[in-house]
């Protein structure tokens, strides 16, 4: 019920907006003129019609201004051919009000003099030429807000395009890198080549079908890494060790899919190798509450180059975390004399 009433005061804001000012205006002007018009012979039924007569009034100038002379002008950016437009209208809607109100009061000796002044005349303009501006103004703010939330939407039509295209980049760089362990089993007639092949098959799935919504459930990820793990420990033959910690309350997480690979694979591409026996990875996941941190540490072999930065899987990742967790993410990446070490920590709330 709650969510029903928020849509429906979102959807019909405006709307609102405009009958709240009718209504404070109906209570001010009614109070006005209670200790005004009426005091000498006070008829509440009277009073109300004359507010809702003068209410009425004003509502049709300042609707016909906001509904039919703003929109032409807001097309055509032609102010002087507006006013030109809209004031000789104006003078003669005036011009037939007061005439009308004077007909009513002709006999009214407490207040004939008052509405038979220029007094009367100058005081209704510019009561109406106030309103018609102020309602005015709301059909500016209103377009305003129209444009900021068109553009927002555009804004994140972009951004979830730019989302998807980034992921869509994760598949074939995970195949590249897959397909080449496959090749490596296959030269050497390795016994675990149908074992992979069941893992990889398991993993598409996984990037395919599970993966295709904009946040999936942490053990989710935590299986697709595990499957990884272990693709990477056949093709080194068991001979790096390797290990990951998870730790914490992972059942209720949920995380943008395909987010901490990227820095798995960087643990095994610039750390680790067949022929280095000392190579080694250590990965850790912990949750607490809506916090995670996730860091990953490797081995760093013997004359190696700097830690590549520039490569499409890590500017990938660092870009999908400034779409996917704007001001929730905090990314540190170190390198010493033996090892890499790589800290994210996100907030998943």
């Amino acid at each position: 019920m709650p969510g029903t009433l928020s849509v429906f005061l979102q959807r019909h804001r405006i709307l609102l907006l405009h009958l709240s000012f009718w209504c404070v205006y109906f209570s001010f002007f009614y109070y006005r003129i209670s200790g005004f018009k009426h005091k000498e012979d006070p008829d509440e039924l009277k009073l109300f019609f004359d507010t809702l007569q003068h209410v009425t009034f004003v509502m049709l100038v300042s609707y016909l201004n906001y509904l039919l002379f703003l929109p032409r002008y807001l097309k055509k950016r032609k102010f002087g051919v507006y006013l030109l437009e809209f004031l000789p209208l104006f003078g003669v809607l005036i011009a037939g009000y007061v005439w009308m109100v004077r007909l009513q009061v002709a006999n009214d000796v407490h207040h004939k003099d008052f509405f038979f002044s220029e007094r009367f005349v100058v005081s209704m303009t510019l009561n109406t030429l106030f309103l018609v501006i102020f309602v005015g103004v709301l059909k500016f703010a209103e377009d305003w807000f129209e444009l900021e939330a068109r553009k927002k939407e555009l804004e994140n039509e972009r951004l979830s395009a730019e989302l998807r295209f980034l992921k869509a980049q994760v598949n074939p760089h995970f195949l590249f890198n897959t397909l080449n362990n496959l090749y490596y089993l296959a030269f050497t007639q390795s016994p675990n080549t149908t074992e992979v092949i069941a893992k990889l098959s398991q993993m598409m799935r996984y990037m395919i079908y599970d993966s295709n919504t904009p946040e999936v459930p942490l053990e989710k990820e935590i299986e697709y890494m595990e499957n990884y793990i272990s693709l990477e420990k056949l093709r080194l033959n068991n001979e790096i060790p390797i290990t990951f910690e998870v730790s914490g309350d992972t059942a209720r997480a949920r995380i943008v899919p395909l987010i901490l690979i990227t820095f798995l694979e960087n643990a095994f591409k610039h750390g680790v190798s067949s022929n280095n026996p000392d190579a080694w990875v250590r990965l850790k996941l912990s949750v607490e509450g809506n916090a995670l941190t996730y860091t990953v540490e490797n081995s760093k072999p013997p004359a190696t180059a700097e830690i590549v930065k520039t490569g499409i899987g890590l500017q990938n990742v660092e870009r999908r975390l400034a779409l996917s967790y704007p001001e929730k993410y905090g990314l540190e990446v170190k390198e010493t004399s033996e090892a890499y070490f790589v800290e994210l920590k996100l907030d998943l709330s």
